[in-house]
Formats: C-alpha cells, sequence, structure tokens
C-alpha cells in the first residue's frame, strides 16, 4: 500500500528532477512569469548515493573550504500543484516550471545532498499520516523510511551535521525538543540524538550549509518577537550548535524563511525571505559569523504567497 501511495501522491522525486531543465528551458522561453530569463548552466546528472555508514565521527569537520550548495528550488501552491526554478545566474531565479500534480498528501519536504558534492541527491517527505518517504534523485520508485514522524512540526536538512559527508535531518516535536538524525548516505537515517529544549520558542528554522565560513552547516531560527538567530555548527553530532548568536529584529515581516544554498554563485549560502505580500527577497551570505547576511535584495515582487511549501 505505502508504495501505490507513493507512486500517486507525487512522490516521482528522479522523474521530477529529470524533467525539470527541460521544464524550465520551455518556460523561459515562453516567458511565465514578468519576464523570460536565460537558464543558467544545465543541471548536474542526478543519481542515488551509496554510502554504508552514518556521519557518526565527531569533532570532523565536513567539507572545509567547500563551496556552498546549489539545490534547486520546489515549491507546491494551494492546489497541490509543484514548480520547479533553477538560479538564474544573477542571483535571482528561472522562469517557474510546472513539474508535478498530486502534493494534497504531502505536509512537509526537505531536500539532501548525501555525498557532499553541493547537489541534492533526494528528499525526505512526510505525509499527513505522518509517513515519511524517502525519494532518490535516480528515478526509482521512493521507499517507506518509518512511521510517527507527525510528532513533529518541523524538519530542517541543514547539511552533514555529524561530521562526515552524508547529509543529516533535524526534527523538533510539539514540546520543543530538537532531535538529530544522522544520514547514512542512501536515504536511510540511524536513531534519532536529543539536541535539547526549548525550542519551540522559534516559529521558523532554516538553513542549508556553511554561513559562518568555517566549513561547518549552519543555522538560524526566528523567535516569536521577530529576532533571528545564528547557531553555529560544530561538526560534532553530541553538540551540534554552539550558544545562539543574535542577528538583528524585524524578521517577522516574513512569513517564510527556507535555503536552497548559494543563489548569487559566489561560493556562500544565502537565505530566501517571503513577505506578507508575496514578495521574495535573497540575504547575500557574506561568510562573516559576525554579520552572516548582507543588505537584502528583492527577486520577486508578487505572486510569491500562492505556494503554501518550499524546499
Amino acid at each position: 500500500m505505502a508504495k501505490t501511495l507513493a507512486k500517486n501522491s507525487g512522490r516521482r522525486r528522479g522523474r521530477i528532477a529529470s524533467r525539470l531543465a527541460a521544464a524550465v528551458a520551455a518556460a523561459a522561453i515562453v516567458g511565465t512569469g514578468t519576464s523570460a530569463v536565460a537558464v543558467d548552466n544545465p543541471p548536474k546528472p542526478y543519481h542515488g548515493a551509496v554510502a554504508l555508514t552514518p556521519s557518526l565521527r565527531s569533532g570532523v569537520t565536513s567539507a572545509a573550504g567547500a563551496d556552498a550548495p546549489q539545490f534547486d528550488l520546489f515549491a507546491a501552491d494551494r492546489a497541490n500543484t509543484l514548480y520547479g526554478y533553477y538560479r538564474d545566474g544573477g542571483g535571482a531565479l528561472s522562469p517557474r516550471a510546472k513539474v508535478d500534480t498530486g502534493w494534497d498528501k504531502i505536509k512537509n519536504t526537505v531536500q539532501v545532498d548525501n555525498d557532499a558534492d553541493g547537489y541534492a541527491d533526494g528528499w525526505w517527505e512526510w505525509d499527513n499520516n505522518g509517513t515519511m518517504y524517502y525519494a532518490p534523485d535516480d528515478a526509482t520508485d521512493p521507499w517507506t523510511v518509518g512511521g510517527g514522524w507527525s510528532t513533529y512540526n518541523m524538519l530542517v536538512s541543514p547539511g552533514d551535521l555529524g561530521g562526515a559527508s552524508a547529509g543529516d535531518l533535524l526534527a523538533r516535536d510539539a514540546s520543543g525538543t530538537l532531535y538529530l538524525y544522522l544520514g547514512y548516505g542512501n536515504g536511510k537515517v540511524a536513531s534519532r540524538y536529543k539536541i535539547g529544549s526549548g525550542w519551540n520558542a522559534y516559529n521558523l528554522i532554516a538553513g542549508n550549509g556553511d554561513l559562518t565560513g568555517d566549513g561547518k552547516p549552519d543555522i538560524v531560527a526566528r523567535d516569536t518577537s521577530g529576532t533571528l538567530w545564528l547557531y553555529k555548527g560544530t561538526g560534532n553530532y553530541r553538540s551540534p550548535f554552539e550558544p545562539r548568536v543574535k542577528i538583528g529584529g524585524g524578521w517577522n515581516a516574513y512569513n517564510a524563511l527556507f535555503s536552497i544554498g548559494d543563489i548569487d554563485l559566489d561560493g556562500r549560502t544565502d537565505l530566501l525571505a517571503r513577505d506578507a505580500n508575496g514578495g521574495l527577497w535573497r540575504y547575500s551570505g557574506t561568510g562573516n559569523a559576525a554579520a552572516p547576511f548582507a543588505a537584502r535584495k528583492n527577486i520577486g515582487t508578487s505572486g510569491w504567497n500562492t505556494y503554501r511549501l518550499f524546499f
């Protein structure tokens, strides 16, 4: 039954990925947005990672000095249609391309880089019943990771937090406890490890790569007052973050924060933010822990509030 559900609910990840290049190119030609923009370099070929050991090497820096991740952006609208975007090479995004339908059963999704090459190899997603699936980029059918994920109200995959090459998964439950699931590099995850409590102080958590220039993935978290905080990664799965550092206030102007890595192609991880009017903003990463983001740049004037899910 799980396999049937996977086939019929939008989980055709490899096929989606392989169709995105052609779809975006067509959208760029006909101009589906306010203007037609040239698509950047063609995508890296998709493949499944096969590493068989989880990222359990505490204290080891992951991919120090490596370029920031460069993921494509996917967005599901309120009609449960999935669209895809590429980086346009100038710090913005290509015209959108329709790539799938039937996303009504999907509660949330996160992409993951399993082999530290900077490109997503698949994604984890969970449905409204709390079942987690992994959908690889090799066009094979998704498979069930396990049930019981409805206990969590937020998932983030900021990269390799454990010190090896595989991307890991953060999960927050309703009580505010944050857990780390170390990735095996093939879509499977190790047993959860408790990071700490009190994380329900935040209504948004985001991250995908290094924000401070040390090669270790970091995250940002926004509290209910609108203050954004930086949690600098340590590379040690037993204590993956240093104490938080305040970035600044006023971030309650946004109703979505997320990252697909490096948008402006300067080798640093960036942050995307959607405002209440449906505008999309890019905060370019600086690589400086004291001031991790440059001044914001508008990369979408309106229309982005049509989406319920970004990943």
